[in-house]
């Protein structure tokens, strides 16, 4: 099977169940956002697995199985208002990265200014996917109500974590949050 298909060389492509669409589409530009997202999320596990702190393997763990959730939420985002959604988001879901930022906040120092992105590698670039995760959150909003409302409470609560998590990364590498300062 090729990579290449050339049914996208005049500015159209699939939606899942085969409906073509504008390459410039709400839904192409929302699942094309949680892309972004996870291909970042990827670089800030390279970056994680060349660190050394005791909750590292965990927080591995935690990002995987983001980015399998985020390619899923990708796939309902691409699938046409009114066709079957073949995994859907849960509660679930939603619990599950609530609980990781309410442990990792624990540990945090409390916030008492603004933090400006950056700290290690693997801090910056997860602050930079929470960013793009805000993107694919405001994208799958303009759909409008075709859009399971489990997928823009996913993304939201998704950017907090990696907020937390940036925090926490580089709190675990002992590097210093820069704040605003007024």
């Amino acid at each position: 099977m090729k990579i290449y298909t050339k049914t996208g060389d005049k500015g159209t492509t699939s939606l899942i169940y085969g409906e073509r669409v504008s390459k410039t589409d709400l839904r192409v530009e929302a699942y094309g956002t949680c892309d972004e997202a996870n291909s970042l999320l990827g670089l800030a596990l390279t970056h994680l697995q060349k660190l050394t702190f005791s909750e590292r393997d965990e927080a591995i763990k935690i990002l995987r199985k983001i980015q399998t959730t985020l390619f899923h939420v990708g796939a309902e985002l691409a699938t046409p208002a009114g066709k079957e959604v073949k995994w859907k988001l849960s509660e679930g879901d939603i619990k599950e990265l609530e609980d990781v930022i309410d442990s990792w906040d624990q540990q945090l120092p409390p916030l008492t200014n603004f933090i400006l992105p950056g700290g290690g590698e693997a801090g910056a670039v997860l602050h930079l996917a929470r960013t793009v995760v805000r993107r694919a959150e405001r994208r799958a909003v303009a759909i409008g109500q075709d859009v399971n409302k489990l997928v823009c409470s996913y993304l939201n609560r998704l950017s907090d974590f990696l907020f937390v998590a940036a925090r926490f990364i580089n709190l675990k590498q002992g590097k210093e949050e820069l704040t605003l300062h007024q």
